[in-house]
């Protein structure tokens, strides 16, 4: 029997005005109805804000239908161990660096945001210096952010990447903001967005971030698994008069639900076999993993 009901991809974007087609935000929507696996949505939001309530909508129809779903994100969900201690936090590392984020960023309803003032007050606070985050988007100059030649990271740094990133080959850090490949402005925009979900009073009582409130394992306990994933660890789907994001959250849902069918879905939960319990301790309190990488 299949551990999901429902699948949820979702292509991140932080432009900072209203987009729409490529380079924007893209989700889909799969659901299994009398045992056929239907798409019911694939849709393109010009905002983040509509993104989340559009997503929230659909998520408590889910819960009140009483289907359980698996809702990934094209985002990292972490920063490198040491980040938070770095920035004098205690406890929970991950759950201190949401709330801070969330805290932080701004986003209104046209998607502007002020991601790269936060970016630069962190590496402030975490070396008074323009490190670790680089790529201003702007060309003025600001004394702890600079757009390109930053210093590489030394022994006694925070890492460059991840251990997902280096395990999965993903292409970019979470340190850089802007150019090809760059994720760091999805994650500051996106982890306040997610947590948004994860906290909406129709959704927080059945909800589970994966692996921080699950371990390196499947949870049946929520009926909503939020998840970082990575959509080019499969092949896009070609979808006529739609852009390469939208066949890739195709592909990455339909390749989830496949194997949720064959009962091979539950594994990916477990992450990387080779992780060590310190590896593994980092993973599930910090870090975060993605989806998929095995």
């Amino acid at each position: 029997m299949p551990l999901f009901d429902a699948y949820i991809i979702v292509d991140w974007s932080a432009a900072n005005t209203r987009n729409t087609g490529r380079d924007s935000i893209w989700y889909t929507v799969y659901r299994r109805e009398d045992r056929y696996l239907r798409r019911r949505a694939l849709a393109n939001p010009a905002t983040r804000e509509n993104a989340t309530t559009s997503l929230g909508n659909i998520l408590a129809r889910l819960v009140k239908s009483g289907r359980r779903v698996l809702v990934g994100f094209d985002f990292p969900f972490g920063y490198p161990a040491g980040t938070a201690a770095r920035l004098g936090f205690r406890g929970l590392p991950w759950r201190h660096m949401w709330q801070n984020v969330a805290d932080r960023v701004m986003d209104d309803h046209t998607n502007k945001n002020n991601r790269i003032d936060v970016a630069e007050d962190l590496n402030q606070a975490l070396t008074a210096e323009p490190f670790p985050f680089w790529g201003n988007v702007r060309e003025e100059t600001r004394p702890y952010l600079r757009r390109r030649g930053r210093r590489t990271h030394g022994v006694n740094d925070l890492a460059e990447w991840r251990l997902c990133d280096v395990r999965g080959r993903t292409t970019s850090s979470v340190w850089q903001l802007a150019g090809a490949g760059s994720v760091g402005s999805q994650v500051l925009t996106g982890i306040p967005r997610v947590w948004q979900l994860r906290c909406d009073p129709r959704l927080a009582l059945v909800t589970h971030i994966w692996p921080f409130e699950t371990g390196l394992s499947y949870d049946s306990r929520p009926q909503i698994i939020l998840a970082e994933v990575y959509p080019s660890i499969i092949k896009p789907i070609a979808i006529p008069n739609k852009p390469k994001d939208a066949g890739q959250i195709v592909a990455l849902a339909r390749y989830f639900a496949d194997l949720d069918e064959d009962g091979r879905l539950g594994a990916l939960f477990r992450g990387n076999k080779d992780l060590s319990p310190a590896e593994k301790s980092v993973v599930e309190l910090e870090e975060a993993w993605v989806l998929g990488v095995t």
